[in-house]
């Protein structure tokens, strides 16, 4: 017995010690946590169960059979953030770069499966080198099974991605698919195909950072979600960030008490909207004065800036929160924009997140990039996202809220529950100016006729008061009590029911 015990105890050293003690100095020395760092930073304190720490590859060939370390490059297992469950895996760069084998991704495969058998979420901190070149097609067929369980699992469990480290190759479409990825800045990057190949193929020279850094995906191409300085900033972040989620689909997200009253009065929104409705204001400041002690956990907020999403609190549930910002590009929708809110909007539908969404929206982009682009069917990526979204919807519209951008910011008319609109709000097919040069074309060159006309249409159309009598806004309020009526919407949409024709899936234009 005591042999035996001995013979456990030299297991379980062998394999918390990975690739050795020189290996965890490298990547010490790169300013990384290892992967059991990492596990240990992320869940509260003793509270973490490893699973398969002696699981070893299989392979045999080029000289594997004598090279083996316990666990095959991955931690798994399962503990508690903030007290609630989640499942992690955590690759191990230390062994064999973090490179995935059949052994490898069965252990992923375990935790995801039972992740999704006890409804909890799961999380990967990815830093692996892709798939291991040693077991050839056997790595690749366990990428293929942990993307059918990634697929599987989506809009069942939340699923969230920390790059760590390098992501390449295959390795990349797994964090793909799962709701959100959040990188570490300087240490991690993701590309399908490496600087050296991009080089071979199109003659472009490329560093690692310009072509997969943080900074890249963040601000250009919009994979990631959010970056941060350094793994641990990460891991606090992320440990932040869950408290905001519901375990899995059948339940609402988690409730935290908080001393801000839902009938606080912030007088200061009254005079936020300035007098020119050309000038431009900050669309944060109305976030941070309405949701609970101004905390707002914005995502992608260096990528499409002329919208903002992010997750909040009212009255301590969490709220999705969608809102056009007019300091970039005068709150114009885009092809960006509207990938952006679309995904986050069916992310909150999915899991129960109610939808508050803030209007300022004078149309959609004009141009030949944006039409090239195909801004036709991205832009209805967003409608089809609310629309189809069954969670309470609570819109409020502050200024602008011009042709198809009004119906496609969560209308009355896309199953909007509650449709509020500011005393400010315009709410017409277009600005006042360019629809008289339309309607009254034969009198352009005439100053005084076209100011006239444009005044004239202004007061007819470009207020909440036409809407208010078709019953597309519920309410006119004041923006002091925005909070407030904000807060009272939610709480009588808490048990709201909407079920979806049934259908396998609908189609959305992809």
């Amino acid at each position: 017995m005591h042999k035996i015990i001995r013979q456990l105890e030299e297991k379980r050293e062998r394999a918390r010690l990975g690739g050795g003690q020189r290996r965890i100095d490298a990547q010490h020395a790169k300013g990384k946590l290892t992967a059991r760092e990492r596990i240990k930073m992320l869940f509260d304190k003793d509270s973490f169960e490893e699973w398969d720490m002696f699981m070893e590859h299989r392979c045999t060939d080029f000289g594997m059979a004598e090279n083996s370390i316990p666990g095959d490059g991955v931690v798994t297992g399962f503990g508690t953030i903030n007290g609630r469950q989640v499942f992690v895996f955590s690759q191990d760069f230390t062994v064999f770069g973090g490179s995935l084998s059949a052994s490898h991704a069965m252990k992923i495969c375990k935790i995801m499966d039972q992740a999704m058998k006890v409804g909890a979420p799961v999380i990967g901190l990815n830093d692996s080198g892709g798939a291991r070149i040693q077991e050839g097609v056997d790595s690749l067929a366990a990428y293929g099974e942990v993307f059918q369980r990634n697929v599987m699992a989506s809009g069942v469990i939340p699923q969230i991605s920390m790059i760590m480290g390098p992501c390449a190759g295959g390795a990349v479409y797994s964090p793909a698919m799962t709701d959100f990825i959040f990188m570490v800045e300087d240490s991690s990057y993701m590309f399908v195909t490496g600087p050296d190949v991009v080089k071979t193929v199109t003659h472009e020279d490329v560093s690692l950072e310009e072509l997969g850094g943080a900074t890249t995906h963040t601000s250009r191409s919009g994979v990631a979600d959010k970056s941060f300085n350094n793994d641990v900033d990460a891991l606090l972040f992320l440990r932040r960030f869950m408290d905001f989620l519901p375990a899995n689909n059948t339940e609402k997200p988690p409730v935290r008490e908080t001393p801000d009253a839902a009938s606080r009065v912030e007088m200061s929104l009254d005079t936020l909207i300035p007098d020119n409705p050309n000038k431009p204001y900050d669309m944060m400041e109305l976030i941070r004065k309405v949701v609970d002690e101004g905390d707002f956990f914005e995502l992608q907020p260096q990528y499409a800036g002329n919208i903002l999403i992010g997750l909040a609190r009212m009255e301590g549930s969490t709220v999705g929160i969608v809102a056009n910002q007019p300091m970039v590009l005068a709150g114009c929708l885009d092809i960006n924009a509207s990938i952006k809110a679309a995904r986050f909007v069916r992310f909150c539908d999915c899991f129960n997140i109610p939808v508050v969404t803030l209007v300022d929206v004078p149309g959609f982009m004009p141009g030949t990039a944006q039409e090239y682009g195909g801004i036709i069917k991205h832009g209805a990526k967003l409608l089809y996202a609310f629309a189809e979204a069954t969670v309470p919807k609570v819109t409020l519209i502050t200024r602008k809220a011009y042709g198809g951008a009004y119906d496609v910011m969560s209308s009355k008319h896309l199953r909007g529950d509650v449709n509020f609109a500011w005393p400010t709000a315009e709410i017409a097919v277009m600005g006042p100016k360019g629809a008289v040069e339309i309607i009254f074309r034969k009198d352009i060159g005439d100053d005084k006729k076209i100011a006239a006309r444009t005044e004239e249409y202004r007061n007819q159309f470009a207020n909440p008061f036409v809407a208010g009598s078709r019953g597309f806004i519920d309410d006119v309020i004041m923006p002091h009590n925005t909070r407030a009526r904000i807060c009272r919407s939610l709480r009588m949409l808490q048990n709201k029911l909407v079920e979806n024709p049934w259908k396998k899936h609908g189609n959305i234009p992809l």
